[in-house]
């Protein structure tokens, strides 16, 4: 059977009641519903912080990288210095030349050239050559025997203190044990402005030279000073030139990695 209706003041005062706590219950639903972030976004206090922890978990991830990375590479750099220095031995030539020569060699750390340098009366007389590295691209890794050693190019220059006329020799050193150095051009100067000219003419090419006239400029340099003695010295000197600039080179770049 059907139940009975509801009827009177009571019923209707009934009815009432239900109506009104359905609409509060939906009420309260939606204001659930719109305290909730939509699409799983998060309050703006929310969002500010996570962003905030993301920049410095991310900061200090990129230092603890920075400070690994540093760490390594103070170490490589430690490890090689010690292996240059422990391995490191001037040259028996460079040792002997500056005790017996007088000659006065002139250098300084981070500069690749270097001279000898001695006066002869009113003149003069300057030796320039640059460092050179160990390694010849163009060598046999696997050849027997000594490795050929390579040629340094040198200048040499007489110069009268008073008037700044001079010459200057553009040579290079060549293996052997009799004649250590060939010419390449002899270039004449009346003034020191000439000879630092770029433009200025630096004469023939010595072999080109009547032979006479070259064996006199080869007794000329010699008068000077110049012999295979010298030679012995630059080519170890540029050698043993390059080997200190690396080693400054490697504790320079540890004293900077250090903070220092």
């Amino acid at each position: 059977s059907s139940a009975p209706a509801i009827q009177g003041d009571r019923g209707i005062a009934l009815v009432q009641g239900l109506m009104s706590t359905i609409s509060a219950l939906r009420g309260a639903a939606c204001c659930t519903v719109r305290a909730l972030p939509r699409s799983g976004a998060l309050p703006a206090c929310s969002t500010r912080f996570w962003a905030t922890a993301q920049v410095q978990s991310s900061f200090l991830s990129r230092r603890a990288f920075a400070s690994a990375a540093a760490g390594k590479f103070s170490k490589a750099l430690q490890s090689e210095i010690k292996h240059e220095e422990e391995n490191y031995e001037q040259a028996k030539e460079i040792k002997n030349f500056l005790k017996s020569s007088d000659f006065k060699l002139v250098e300084a750390d981070g500069d690749v050239n270097m001279a000898l340098e001695r006066e002869l009366g009113n003149k003069v007389v300057r030796i320039e050559w640059q460092l050179a590295s160990p390694f010849d691209p163009e060598a046999d890794p696997e050849g027997d025997g000594e490795p050929e050693r390579e040629a340094t190019d040198l200048s040499i220059s007489v110069e009268n203190k008073d008037s700044g006329a001079g010459m200057v020799f553009y040579c290079s050193t060549q293996p052997g044990e009799d004649h250590r150095y060939v010419i390449g051009n002899v270039k004449c100067f009346a003034t020191a402005e000439e000879k630092d000219s770029v433009s200025s003419y630096h004469g023939p090419e010595f072999e080109d030279l009547d032979d006479k006239l070259q064996e006199a400029f080869d007794e000329y340099l010699a008068e000077l000073g110049m012999n295979s003695e010298i030679c012995d010295f630059v080519d170890a000197m540029a050698l043993d030139k390059e080997q200190r600039e690396y080693v400054r080179w490697l504790k320079l770049a540890s004293k900077f990695c250090a903070g220092e």
